[in-house]
C-alpha cells in the first residue's frame, strides 16, 4: 500500500524494570544481522538485566503475518462500501 511504513512493534519499556529499550532495537537488529554474537551485542548496548535482555531476544516480527489479514479485511470493506 502506498505511503506506509512497515516497522516492527517493539516494546517502548521493558515490561519488568522499565528500562527505555525501543530505540536500541533498530542498532541490535542491524548488528546481530551483520554476524556479531547476540550476546556480545546486548552486553556492548549496556544491557545487564535479564529482563531487558528478554524483550530484545524475544521481540518476533509479526508484521508480515499480519499484514495480509489486514489487507484483505480492507478489501472486503471497500466491496461493502460500494
Amino acid at each position: 500500500m502506498p505511503g506506509w511504513c512497515i516497522v516492527m512493534l517493539v516494546p517502548v519499556r521493558c515490561f519488568t524494570c522499565g528500562n527505555l529499550i525501543a530505540d536500541k532495537y533498530e542498532e541490535y537488529k542491524r548488528r546481530v544481522r551483520e554476524g556479531e554474537e547476540p550476546r556480545r551485542v546486548l552486553d556492548d548496548m549496556g544491557f545487564k538485566r535479564y529482563c531487558c535482555r528478554r524483550m530484545l531476544l524475544a521481540s518476533v516480527d509479526l508484521m508480515d503475518q499480519v499484514l495480509p489479514y489486514y489487507e484483505e479485511l480492507a478489501r472486503r470493506h471497500a466491496e461493502f462500501s460500494q
